[in-house]
C-alpha cells in the first residue's frame, strides 16, 4: 500500500497484517509448533553469582539419576564416507553402516567431504552470533505460532521444567521455504555461511539415505520420493555454563522427529550423551567428524529395523558449548508408515499417519524420551 493509505492505521494493525501475510506465504510445516516465552538462558547464566541463584525450574533431579558409562566413547561406530563411495570398499562400509543404524542409531561420519572452510566459517559465525548483545539477537526472535527464529522450543506449560539452553532454529531447504528475515544479518557472513553449509550437508544426507535404502532392501527411488527436495532445518544450540551443571540439562532426553540428523560440534566442550541399554554413553566427537543419528521417521519407515535413539545434552560447569544439528525430513505431504517392502511376511509395528500430523503431535508436547514413538506402536 501507498504511504497515504497507511495513515490512521495503527502500528499494531500493520504488524498483524504483516504476520498474516507472512504466514500465508509460509509452508504449513513451519507453523506446526509454538513455545511459551521463557527467560533468555544466556542472560540468566551471566547474572548468577552462586549456585543457589539457579531458578528451581531448571533443577532436574533426573540429570544425575541414571548411570553414565565413562568408557562408552570408543564403542560408537565410525563410518568412513569416502569408503561408501569407493567401488572396492563400499560393500564392507555399507554393512558397517547397516549395523550402526540397527544397533546404535548413531555413528560418527569421517571423510564426509564437507570442506573444512565451510565448517570452520559456520562455527565462527555461530560463536560470533551468540556473542552479540541480547537485543541484537532478539531482532531474529521467533514469530507468533512458529518455532523458527531465536528463542526456545518444547515449552508447553508455565510450570514445566526447563532446559539450560537457547537456540536459533531456521528452515534451510527447500530454498523457497527460507525466511531470510530470521537469518541473522550479523555477523555479515552468517547467511552465506549457512547457505553453503546446508548445501554441503544436503549432499551428504542424500548419499547416506541412498545407502540406507539399499541396506534395507528398498529401492533408492522410493526413499528419493519420500525425501524429495530433502526438507532441511537447523537447530543452532547455545549451552551456557552453570554452577550446578550436574543438576541441569541442556536438552531433555528425546528422539529426533526427522529422518536423519547430522550434528556438528562447534567447540571442544563435550555434552552429547546417548542412551543404550539403560545407560548414558558420552560421545567424544572425532576431529572434523559429523555425528549422525537416525530419526523417528526412518525408524517408522524401516518398521523398527533402524533405531531412533534417545539422547540428551548435558552442561559444563565452567565452559559454554555450541552445536548445530541439521535435520533432514520427508516431504511435507508424505504419508509415514512402515514400507511395504520391509513388512512383507511380518506385521507393521507403527501406525500410518501423515507427516504433517506427526509433526503437529511432536511439537505439541515437551520432550519426553521415546514416549511419542511408543505411542505410535500398534
Amino acid at each position: 500500500p501507498k504511504p497515504a493509505e497507511l495513515r490512521g492505521v495503527s502500528l499494531r494493525k500493520r504488524c498483524v497484517r504483516a504476520c498474516l501475510l507472512r504466514e500465508m506465504a509460509t509452508p504449513s510445516f513451519q507453523r506446526l509448533g509454538t513455545s511459551i516465552d521463557v527467560p533468555n538462558v544466556q542472560a540468566l547464566a551471566a547474572s548468577i553469582a552462586n549456585p543457589a541463584d539457579v531458578p528451581p525450574r531448571y533443577v532436574r533431579p533426573e540429570a544425575k539419576a541414571d548411570p553414565v558409562v565413562s568408557d562408552g566413547d570408543s564403542e560408537l561406530p565410525v563410518i568412513d564416507f569416502s569408503r561408501l563411495l569407493h567401488r572396492r570398499f563400499s560393500r564392507e562400509e555399507s554393512a558397517k553402516l547397516h549395523h550402526a543404524c540397527a544397533d546404535w542409531g548413531f555413528f560418527q561420519l569421517i571423510n564426509h567431504g564437507v570442506p573444512d572452510q565451510a565448517m570452520e566459517k559456520m562455527k565462527a559465525d555461530i560463536v560470533e552470533f551468540f556473542e552479540l548483545p541480547l537485543e541484537q539477537k532478539k531482532a531474529f526472535a521467533q514469530l507468533p505460532n512458529s518455532l523458527e527464529g531465536y528463542g526456545q522450543a518444547f515449552v508447553v506449560s508455565d510450570d514445566q521444567e526447563l532446559d539450560w539452553a537457547d537456540m536459533l532454529y531456521l528452515i534451510t531447504r527447500p530454498l523457497q521455504s527460507r525466511n531470510i528475515d530470521l537469518w541473522p544479518a550479523q555477523p555479515l557472513t552468517f547467511r552465506d555461511s549457512l547457505s553453503c553449509y546446508s548445501m554441503e550437508l544436503k549432499g551428504v544426507a542424500g548419499t547416506l539415505l541412498e545407502v540406507m535404502a539399499k541396506n534395507l532392501g528398498v529401492a533408492p527411488e522410493e526413499f528419493s520420493t519420500i525425501f524429495q527436495d530433502q526438507p532441511q532445518g537447523v537447530r543452532i544450540n547455545y549451552y551456557p555454563p552453570c554452577p550446578r551443571a550436574d543438576e541441569v540439562l541442556g536438552l531433555s532426553p528425546h528422539t529426533d522427529g526427522s529422518g536423519l540428523t547430522l550434528l556438528l560440534q562447534v567447540n571442544d566442550v563435550e555434552g552429547l550423551e546417548i542412551r543404550k541399554g539403560g545407560d548414558w554413553f558420552p560421545v567424544k566427537p572425532l576431529p572434523g567428524a559429523l555425528i549422525a543419528n537416525i530419526g523417528d521417521i526412518i525408524e517408522i519407515l524401516s518398521n523398527g529395523v533402524y533405531k531412533s535413539v534417545e539422547h540428551r545434552a548435558i552442561i559444563n560447569a565452567k565452559k559454554e558449548r555450541h552445536s548445530i544439528a541439521t535435520f533432514h525430513g520427508p516431504r511435507e505431504d508424505s504419508m509415514v508408515g512402515p514400507l511395504a517392502e520391509i513388512v512383507k511376511g511380518c506385521k507393521p509395528k507403527y501406525v500410518l499417519m501423515s507427516y504433517k500430523e506427526f509433526m503437529k503431535t511432536y511439537f505439541s508436547a515437551k520432550l519426553e524420551g521415546r514416549s511419542l514413538m511408543e505411542s505410535l506402536k500398534l
